[in-house]
């Protein structure tokens, strides 16, 4: 029917198509399939049609010179692999299709260097410039060879990544070069924060140039490293274009527009007619075929007890053991009694016919499973035939056990030594398997069983409908289904096989092949036993000691037929050193099992080469097809001699990937040579359906799932009614829709098609389908592929195991092998990029990950095949430990979301009407009419009085009367018990702050509005110089003092802070003092360069003649400098009137009076840290219990048992005090509330934060402090930023902080649309506190400074009496300090002067009302603009794809993200060993592919605490990207993602 789709062979006439066994050979293909010399020996056998296809496929990259990056690996995990002690792996047999293309390829002259390769997305390019400009938005100029200029404006679109620079530009960076497009310039280069030698002092103009030697970093900092290199490398990779880009686009539940795979309109499509069904010959009834097998056993058993029914070898090849005829029978019979009689009672049988039992026998002892086996059958029990469990956790070992469970097994039928090496307990019981039932274990040797009465005889029946047996079969996921054989299919498959094989009583028949299950089983010990034949075992541990055992016992009992695979072939041939006395006339068939393999044709070929020289005749080779559903699905009949070798099918792999067989032409590489696999079984029908949907029968060139309708075929999954239905019974319809029988059909989960003269083609199976982008591949046709590129040299043979994950909708293939030992680093890199380069240009498919493994690790099968579904497994929960991994995302994955396009120069909000804008403030500070009621009450005097007080100094003096000996501030250091380390009254503090100011004057020489840098440890010393500094009329710095154990990275930082701020002075305690002078410190900073350094530890004796009086308020009170997560330092300058309505805010948010007690676990530093610290006491009165931060990594709990102690309301604390307390206490709890730890009385927990609120973090300390007191609705958050220290601050009396769910993606487009929770993309987002009084908010557009709406996700602008007055900088730069501090709206109300947070968010209206009885307004902060990533045209915030990737694995700890060169870089912290550092890179760049649609560039395993935290617990990710393109993490391992 297909033969117009074959060549013919010369001179062959195409009308005599119909002639049996027509050759299709086709003479068009002489070039790579090379017709067989017969008696030549080919040195390397086998037919090369594969390897040289792969290799010449190989041959054409070579030009290609091309440097791909090499993963780094950490020395040790070098060692650690490739060192291993290791035993040679168990190659007893390939995965479960275990003939993958056996047979060493040739040796290649010359090996292609690793930078030659990178798949067939390179098109002949001949060279490639980049040039990175500082923005990092690549723009990239290309030379093609093929002189095609307008490719070369596409090439940067390839990553549809480009950085979109917003115009609102970051605080000055007075850390480093800043080399920014906007109107930043550098002038003194200070010495960077980061890591040295990341600058130097004088700024540059860096020449840019497209080298990987000389890049800079996203502000400007040229970076000459390897890292950097390799990224260089991987961009300009990655810019070679990929496949033609895809068109449509589906859409996915919401605006998100996933890539589609649309049909290539020139694919090829089936144009043959439809096919009809093949009827195979009769099935012949023979007059002394028995009426059933137990008949055929009692006859021979009865007449011809003395024939030998099987010969088992021991691993020497010496014969161990003959069962006769004889024997079988009578030991059946004993089995059948004892199973029937002797389990349980007489009332109450164990067994009764019907009931299954498991059939528990190693692979070396057929002999007992045959004897079992009958005497199940004898007792009309159904046998359930399974592997030995080796262990209590074998492989698919808790599968077998449901299939046992779910077929009601209580009784286990095993073998006595069989019995005595299974896993025992301590007191000699057989534990239960895991997932097993419990099952009474049976041992059949006759020994232990009884003798069955004289009287006794097993009940033979006819053949009936009755199950005879359940063959266990794994399917693709792992599960184990059992397919029932009735009797009368047992028989009359039997039967089958007799008639096509032509065998006859008393043949001799060599078995290599699992005698439990498949062709095994119904060749060696049912067909045999009904034609009384002579079956010569041979076990896998004789095959493992000697590959020649099965030729060598051919010729010694001059067998007629052998059972083999095709890799016992494959053996043969690699073992074979031209014996003498091989003879292998006698052979009048060769069935190989997996003849259906596509790819056992080549080691079929080999073998014949080798053998036909020793008497081997090229008839006797018979392939077969099998499945355990369909059973013999068909056989290739032995041939007389002389007739013609059926031919083969060289086939298009791309025309068998759309599902069409098209005969391929000469110069195509990418080729299927298929062997056919004969005719229909006697007594059958077959029809070819399509896999999918309906089934429909094919087209005549069409590929299909192979259906046959016989009587000896399965008959069902045992209990699985509907899944039997689907497979069991399949009515095949025509085009028309019309049945083609009315009988029902088999499917047999093969694909193929029938050809010529009704020959019968196998290309795959079911099982192996990978469909990838709507087109078809075969996991045996992929392994194949791989073996070909020198195999040998690096993995094993048969340990190569593929298989297809889903990743964003579609199937992405994944290849694991175990390497050799070995092999270098550098070879197994090399090999691996050569497969997928094989693998592209053959089938035209990108390999998803490529990983290799140490030898020996890969999970087995019994028979030590590859178990697929539990590697697949291991690979999915990061539990495989390979040794070197590869993945290539940017070449698999083509169905991203189309890239979003923004429209340069348009105002997408203009449309938002000015009554729709959002716009809040809070109403406790309209006018000054504002309510005190801190001090005593109803003294209007003193109201009146205070609100004057703008100036903290003289509000300080003013107080002192009322507050005289209350203690203001107690400082708690005591590492143990946490006593009182100092504490201060009001009037010790003048007292103290009047000395510092008599000692600035005195001896400091200091004027009004000299700059002070004040680098204390956090405590009362910091408060007091800070007091004085104000009394002597200096502005004074707070810095944090440089860390002992690190000096010579923290002492920079603090040295550059004295110098930007200006400091003429430096006040210190003398510790700190002696450790500025210290050795070590010197040489990270001379002493010589410091200011004045005054230790104020000995204060004088004498008050300064007179304290400063300002003569305007908004003269500067103190500078507040801090690094931003961007590794930016900037300080702020804030005035006295700034700062006395930024402590009256607070205080009438948190309702502090001098009753109050508070409690501070915050640095001192900057910020709303720093306020409360330092001022909020002396401004309200209240206690301040201080506890630095820093004590609590010796006590944890020094922090919460203040807050019982002191019966604290108030407490405040950072992110990492809180995750200190989650993890340092989490187990503690208990022993806290037995020692009385009370936290009842807390009202309020704010967390102190510049970042969007950590509600897992907040959720899980609520949760686990909840037993000691601590109310769930008392923990929120606070927000502040550079140009407002606090906008946000959860009081006492408004509503409790409200969470919504937003959808995350549409806020990647800066949209806010609310979702429920727990639907799909939510993210929980936690309102950051109640805003604070006298503060008005608005959300405006970053870029055309327009309001915006409520749906939409903008800038927060702040408008309040607290603001900032602006940076301190050392470059007066005017144009940013304008556009952040003084920023008025493009349209609406344009006469506010707003300050810009750089922070994203939206405002929300929320149905609680607050003290005012007005509607709670709520402000959700998303993250920073500076930190937002911009891919693929859409607004990343780092913390979501941080989220995900820390939920893949129990061994992540920590992650951080950033970009680089348009390239995402994934940092994780690994908990765990360095070998599982690996199984983490699939993981990540799956999660991240799945719930954000980004390709991640670039993986990096490091240790724990590498991820850089400042001292509010925020991660630091710009530090993080200098130090590794800088080489400086020491990474486990990086991996670039091609």
């Amino acid at each position: 029917m297909i033969g117009a789709y074959f060549p013919q062979a010369p001179g062959m006439d195409p009308s005599i198509g119909q002639e049996r066994r027509t050759p299709v050979t086709p003479s068009s293909s002489s070039r790579y399939h090379r017709r067989r010399s017969s008696g030549s020996r080919d040195e390397r056998y086998r037919s090369d049609v594969h390897t040289e296809a792969v290799q010449a496929a190989l041959a054409k990259h070579k030009e290609r010179k091309m440097a791909v990056p090499m993963p780094s690996k950490r020395r040790s995990l070098v060692v650690q692999t490739s060192m291993d002690a290791y035993t040679p792996p168990d190659t007893s047999s390939g995965s479960e299709g275990e003939g993958q293309g056996y047979g060493t390829s040739s040796s290649r002259e010359g090996s292609i260097s690793m930078e030659h390769w990178i798949g067939r997305a390179i098109h002949g390019t001949s060279s490639t410039t980049t040039t990175t400009s500082s923005t990092a938005s690549s723009s990239s100029s290309s030379t093609r060879s093929g002189g095609s200029g307008a490719a070369a404006g596409r090439l940067a679109d390839v990553l549809a990544q480009h950085v979109h620079i917003s115009n609102h530009s970051a605080p000055p960076d007075v850390t480093g070069y800043t080399n920014n497009t906007s109107n930043t310039t550098a002038t003194d280069g200070i010495q960077v924060e980061r890591a040295p030698g990341a600058g130097t002092a004088a700024q540059r103009q860096t020449p840019k140039y497209g080298n990987a030697e000389l890049m800079e970093t996203g502000d400007g900092v040229p970076v000459s490293s390897r890292v950097s290199a390799k990224i260089q490398q991987l961009v300009n990779t990655l810019k070679r274009p990929k496949r033609p880009p895809l068109r449509e686009f589906f859409v996915d539940d919401f605006e998100e527009l996933l890539e589609v795979q649309q049909p290539d309109p020139n694919q090829p499509k089936a144009e043959g007619a439809q096919m009809v069904v093949m009827r195979g010959e009769q099935l012949g009834v023979v007059t002394n075929w028995p009426p059933s097998l137990e008949a055929a056993l009692q006859r021979w058993g009865t007449i011809s007890p003395k024939a030998p029914c099987l010969t088992t070898m021991d691993t020497n090849g010496k014969p161990l053991y003959v069962l006769t005829y004889g024997k079988l029978w009578s030991r059946s019979v004993k089995v059948a009694y004892n199973l029937l009689h002797k389990l349980g009672t007489k009332q109450e049988p164990l067994v009764r016919p019907g009931d299954r039992v498991a059939l528990v026998f190693p692979n070396n002892d057929p002999a007992a499973f045959m004897t079992a086996f009958y005497g199940c059958l004898l007792a009309e029990v159904v046998p359930v035939p399974i592997e030995v469990p080796l262990t209590r956790k074998d492989a698919g070992s808790q599968q077998i056990g449901f299939l046992l469970g779910s077929c009601g097994v209580t009784v286990a039928l095993t073998s006595d030594a069989c019995h005595k090496g299974l896993p025992k307990s301590p007191t000699g019981e057989i534990p239960q398997f895991k997932g097993w039932p419990k099952v009474l274990w049976f041992v059949t040797e006759s020994k232990h069983l009884s003798k069955p009465p004289r009287d006794w005889f097993p009940h033979i029946k006819d053949a009936n409908q009755d199950n005879a047996y359940i063959e266990y079969k794994t399917c693709k996921d792992g599960s184990v289904l059992g397919v029932t054989v009735m009797r009368i299919a047992m028989l009359t498959h039997c039967q089958a096989i007799t008639q096509s094989c032509s065998y006859t009583e008393a043949e001799t028949i060599v078995n290599v092949l699992d005698f439990k299950k498949d062709v095994g089983l119904w060749h060696a010990v049912l067909t045999s036993v009904m034609n009384m034949m002579h079956v010569i075992s041979i076990p896998y541990a004789l095959m493992k000691v000697n590959p020649l055992s099965w030729i060598q016992k051919v010729c010694q009992y001059k067998a007629k037929v052998a059972c083999v695979k095709s890799r016992d072939m494959h053996w043969a041939l690699v073992a074979h050193r031209d014996q003498r006395d091989i003879n292998l006339s006698s052979l009048r068939m060769l069935v190989v099992a997996d003849g259906s393999n596509p790819w056992s044709i080549s080691s079929c070929d080999a073998f014949l080469n080798v053998f036909q020289t020793k008497g081997l005749r090229p008839e006797v080779i018979c392939p077969c097809a099998s499945s355990p559903e369909a059973l013999t699905v068909a056989i290739r009949r032995p041939l007389e001699e002389g007739t013609t070798p059926p031919g083969r099918g060289i086939l298009s792999m791309q025309g068998l990937s759309h599902g069409v067989i098209r005969v391929d032409s000469e110069e195509k590489l990418s080729v299927l040579t298929l062997q056919d696999v004969g005719s229909v079984m006697p007594g059958g029908m077959m029809c070819v359906v399509k896999p999918e949907g309906v089934p429909q029968l094919c087209k005549t060139d069409e590929i299909g799932e192979l259906c046959v309708c016989t009587v000896a075929t399965g008959s069902s999954y045992y209990g699985l009614a509907g899944m039997t239905k689907n497979t069991f019974e399949v009515f095949p319809v025509s085009n028309s829709g019309v049945p083609v029988s009315e009988f029902p059909f088999t499917r047999t989960g093969l694909l193929g098609f029938i050809g010529p003269a009704g020959l019968i083609f196998v290309a795959g199976k079911m099982d192996g389908l990978m469909v990838v982008g709507g087109r078809r591949h075969n996991a045996d046709d992929i392994v194949a592929t791989a073996l070909a590129v020198e195999p040998m040299k690096f993995v094993y043979r048969g340990r190569i195991a593929v298989f297809s994950i889903t990743v964003l909708h579609d199937e992405r293939i994944v290849v694991v092998a175990e390497q050799r030992p070995d092999s270098t680093e550098e070879d197994s890199f090399q090999w691996m990029s050569r497969v997928l380069q094989a693998i592209d240009s053959i089938h035209q498919v990108g390999v998803y990950c490529l990983a290799l493994v140490p030898s020996n690790t890969l999970p087995k099968t019994p028979l030590g095949g590859i178990h697929l579904s539990e590697t697949k497994q291991l690979f999915l929960e990061g539990a495989l430990h390979p040794c070197n991994v590869l993945m290539c995302p940017h070449t698999c994955v083509t169905n991203l979301p189309k890239p979003r396009q923004k429209q340069p120069g348009t105002n997408v909000l203009m449309n938002v009407g000015v009554d729709s804008v959002f716009e809040v403030w809070d109403h406790h500070i309209k006018q000054p009419q504002v309510k005190y009621v801190s001090l005593t009450t109803g003294n209007m005097y003193l109201r009146a009085f205070i609100q004057e007080m703008i100036f903290l100094s003289h509000l300080f003096l003013f107080l002192i009367p009322f507050l005289l000996f209350i203690f203001l501030l107690v400082l708690l250091r005591d590492r143990s018990c946490g006593t009182i380390a100092s504490s201060l009254t009001c009037v010790q503090l003048h007292k103290r702050a009047e000395k510092i100011a008599a000692m600035l004057g005195e001896r400091g020489h200091l004027q009004d509005g000299d700059h002070v840098a004040l680098v204390y440890p956090p405590g009362i010393d910091l408060i007091v110089a800070f007091y004085g500094c104000l009394y002597a009329g200096c502005v004074p710095i707070t810095v944090r003092p440089p860390h002992p154990q690190n000096i010579a990275t923290t002492l920079p930082t603090v040295k550059m802070i004295v110098e930007v701020s200006r400091s003429v002075c430096v006040m210190t305690t003398q510790l700190i003092s002696k450790l500025l002078r210290s050795k070590e410190a010197c040489t990270a900073v001379d002493f010589r360069t410091w200011p004045p350094v005054m230790d104020t530890d000995d204060l004088p004796k004498k008050k300064p003649p007179l304290l400063y009086k300002p003569s305007n308020s908004d003269t500067l009170a103190y500078l507040d400098f801090s690094v931003s997560t961007t590794g930016m330092l900037a300080g702020v300058k804030m005035s006295h009137t700034a700062t006395s309505a930024f402590c009256r805010s607070i205080k009438l948010q948190c309702e502090l009076y001098p009753s109050r007690e508070v409690a501070i676990c915050l640095d001192p530093y900057c910020g709303l840290g720093f306020v409360l610290w330092c001022l909020c006491s002396v401004y309200s009165g209240h206690q301040s219990i201080l506890i630095p931060p820093s004590e609590l990594e010796v006590n944890p709990a020094l922090w919460l048992s203040a807050v019982s102690q002191y019966k604290v309301r108030d407490t405040f604390c950072s992110y990492s005090v809180m995750e200190l307390c989650t993890k340092g206490l989490g187990l503690q709890t208990d022993s806290l509330k037995s020692r009385g730890l009370d936290l009842s009385r807390v009202r309020t927990c704010v967390v102190v934060a510049e970042e969007r609120p950590r509600i897992a973090l907040t959720q899980s300390f609520s949760k686990l402090f909840k037993d000691l007191g601590l109310h769930p609705r008392a923990v929120s958050t606070s927000f502040g930023c550079r140009v407002n220290l606090a906008i946000c601050l959860q009081g006492t009396s408004g509503p409790d902080p409200t969470t919504v769910y937003v959808d995350m993606r549409a806020l990647r487009h800066d949209r806010v649309r609310l979702v429920e929770r727990g639907s799909p993309h939510s993210l929980p987002l936690m309102e950051s506190g109640k805003i604070l009084p006298g503060v008005r908010i608005i959300i405006a557009n970053p870029e055309t400074k327009g309001p915006m709406g409520e749906s939409h996700l903008g800038e927060i602008w702040v408008h309040s009496g607290h603001n900032a007055s602006g940076y301190f900088t050392v470059y007066g730069d005017e144009a940013l300090q304008s556009d952040h501090f003084n920023s008025r709206l493009s349209f609406g109300d344009t006469q506010t002067v707003w300050a810009r947070t750089g922070y994203l968010g939206f405002l929300r209206r929320t149905e609680l009302t607050d003290a005012s009885g007005e509607r709670h307004d709520a402000l959700y902060v998303v993250g920073a603009l500076e930190e937002a990533m911009e891919l693929r045209g859409m607004r990343y915030h780092p913390i979501d794809i941080e989220t995900s990737v820390i939920r893949t694995h129990k061994s992540i700890t920590e992650c951080a993200v950033f970009t680089w060169t348009n390239l995402l870089v994934v940092v994780v912290e690994l908990d765990g060993s360095e070998q599982e550092a690996l199984d983490l890179v699939p993981l990540v760049t799956n999660v991240v592919l799945e719930e954000h649609y980004l390709i991640v560039g670039v993986v990096v395993v490091v240790d724990i605490g590498v991820i850089p935290i400042n001292s509010r617990g925020e991660k630091q990710r710009m530090h993080l990207r200098d130090g590794f393109l800088a080489d400086q993490l020491d990474p486990i391992y990086v991996a670039y993602n091609m």
